[in-house]
């Protein structure tokens, strides 16, 4: 069989069936299992690099395959799946499609752009990367569940779709623009990962009547009252 199975990129196919899963769920409506799924390859993402590097005899077969293949799991993660889910949240206007768009659009050059220079750096130096160029796409596994929990605050739906388009829009941007973008400490990662965890708790025992009701009721009105 080609491509290579080790351990050091298990991680990375674990993120992309937990993101297609994700994309499953959200296009079923089940809408709070695609954001933890969205969460969970988030948290694959953060480890997958550290699992790699803990092989020191990596040919450079495998190096360049594990760029590749952590992008290619990365626009699938953390660009179709929040596009999708994007959509079926209130993003279906044309300016919301537009915002959409132009997420996925930056996301692909970023990562594309991302591996140019990884390889060309790997090649330099053996040092591990202390700075990304602008805001790495994994970002929107942590925005997103983080956005659900600050919906509670707003009663209404539509304050909830308004901060989705402003959010999407933001974070597209970023994705491309030139700067410097610390990589969190391992100390850092575990607060990350603590506050997403709470994120999720709360998007599936808690948000989750709020976001139904609502939800439902954006759908009953686009059909004219009914169901």
């Amino acid at each position: 069989m080609i491509g290579f199975y080790d351990y050091t990129v298990i991680m990375t196919y674990i993120s992309v069936v937990s993101s297609m899963i994700g994309i499953f769920c959200a296009v079923t409506d089940h809408i709070s299992a695609a954001v933890c799924c969205l969460a969970f390859s988030g948290l694959c993402d953060m480890f997958d690099g550290k699992i790699a590097r803990t092989k020191k005899n990596r040919t450079e077969e495998e190096k360049c395959f594990g760029i590749q293949i952590d992008s290619l799991a990365d626009i699938v993660c953390f660009g179709i799946l929040p596009i999708v889910l994007g959509f079926k949240l209130g993003m279906c206007h044309i300016y919301g499609i537009a915002i959409l768009l132009f997420y996925g659009l930056a996301g692909l050059i970023r990562l594309a752009y991302f591996n140019v220079m990884e390889e060309k750096r790997q090649n330099e130096t053996s040092e591990n990367r202390k700075y990304y160029q602008g805001l790495p796409i994994t970002s929107m596994s942590v925005v997103l569940p983080l956005l659900f929990v600050v919906s509670l605050l707003f009663p209404e739906y539509k304050w909830f779709v308004v901060l989705l388009h402003i959010a999407m829009l933001t974070v597209g941007l970023l994705f491309i623009l030139d700067f410097k973008f610390r990589k969190p400490t391992n100390r850092e990662l575990v607060i990350i990962v603590a506050v997403v965890a709470v994120a999720v708790l709360l998007v599936l025992f808690y948000n989750e009547g709020w976001w139904k009701f609502n939800y439902l009721y954006k759908l009953s009105m686009e059909r004219g009252g009914n169901l």
